[in-house]
């Protein structure tokens, strides 16, 4: 079988993935508290929204169920990052230790390789939090359901995916570069909690931010009006898949630099 086959890095993955979930297995204690806390992490972002919908009706022209339909499908969006990339978290520290030149002599892909060591299972409960804040929020808004309007939202939670992924893969990759990345991968991480609310709160200079050069209103709110303004869809929004799709290939040739320039210098 090819090294570069799809059904080589699927095999791969899988592999990989069962002897990830059978040392979390081991330690489930931890694994229940640290999921019970993201759940709740998650609750309080509900009730933050619900708090704050009892004393303004309307927040920017968007009223509470648009604002909880935009909370879900950032949960959603955000879950493959959380879930699949993970393993950016501990990129500075195998750098600066040593340890991720084992990654580099493998003849695998060496992003993919790094990036399939860890899944967080944790995650998942984030992705059904997501779901059902989504569903709850759709139903009290009355919004067909309709294949096309299912597919839309797929292909479009897809983009906004990339987008986080994008923005970690770089953040995570400055590390080849900078001593103290953990600063850079912490100010990301913080943005994105930016990615629950329409950009139109904000005022012309974080729009323009948001928008062009951190592009968090990328990862929930231009690519949710293809749904709650079928209508009235921006041409922001239509193009987000592309935008999503060039950031991630963008990123990745950034880390994978990154990488290469580690390797070749034997740091």
């Amino acid at each position: 079988m090819k090294h570069n086959s799809l059904r080589f890095y699927l095999r791969i993955y899988r592999k990989i993935l069962a002897q990830d979930l059978k040392s979390k297995m081991s330690y489930r204690a931890d694994f229940i508290i640290s999921t019970i806390g993201m759940i709740c992490t998650n609750i309080a972002g509900f009730v933050g929204f619900w708090i704050l919908f009892r004393n303004f009706p309307s927040i920017s022209g968007w009223n509470y169920y648009q604002m909880l339909f935009l909370y879900g499908f950032s949960l959603i969006s955000l879950t493959p990052v959380q879930c699949l990339f993970d393993n950016n978290w501990s990129l500075r520290m195998n750098v600066y230790s040593g340890d991720f030149i084992k990654y580099c002599f493998r003849p695998i892909n060496l992003f993919f390789y790094y990036q399939s060591e860890v899944f967080d299972v944790k995650g998942l409960g984030q992705l059904a939090f997501g779901i059902g804040t989504l569903v709850y929020a759709w139903v009290h808004l009355g919004i067909a359901v309709t294949p096309l309007v299912i597919l839309k939202t797929v292909i479009f939670l897809m983009t906004a995916s990339l987008i986080m992924i994008a923005l970690q893969n770089a953040a995570a990759a400055t590390c080849f570069w900078i001593q103290n990345s953990f600063y850079v991968m912490d100010l990301v991480f913080k943005f994105k909690s930016y990615a629950n609310y329409p950009i139109t709160i904000f005022g012309r200079f974080f729009r323009f931010l948001f928008t062009f050069v951190m592009p968090i209103a990328f990862i929930a709110y231009y690519p949710s009006l293809v749904i709650l303004q079928p209508d009235n869809v921006p041409v922001l929004t239509w193009i987000s898949p592309l935008v999503g799709c060039l950031f991630f290939w963008l990123s990745y040739k950034y880390w994978m630099y990154g990488a290469m320039k580690y390797s070749g210098t034997g740091s």
